[in-house]
């Protein structure tokens, strides 16, 4: 069975986080309060992280916004990565390590 487009981002995902020296977990969405969280938590240099993965013209979910939008409010970061965007991860990795 042939990987999704979405489990193709989430494998680049990976290897970026671990690249970096992240460490991070992939919450499973249940009946049991997760949904909406994004697909990775992570701590970069003693900053939470989140991202939502999604593939090609892939949209959020307004409950998706909603829980990035708290981890913003909150005073962490949050970003939607796609395949067109994986650099953007990437540089804020670096950028949060330098803090």
């Amino acid at each position: 069975m042939a990987a999704t487009p979405e489990k193709l981002v989430k494998n680049k995902i990976k290897v970026i986080l671990q690249d970096g020296g992240v460490y991070y977990a992939m919450p499973i969405g249940s009946g049991y309060g997760n949904a909406g969280v994004p697909d990775f938590l992570a701590c970069v240099n003693g900053r939470f992280l989140a991202v939502e993965a999604k593939a090609g013209k892939g949209k959020t979910t307004a409950l998706q916004d909603m829980h990035l939008e708290k981890i913003k409010t909150a005073g962490g970061v949050s970003m939607v990565v796609n395949e067109l965007n994986l650099d953007q991860l990437k540089e804020t990795i670096k950028w949060m390590n330098k803090k």
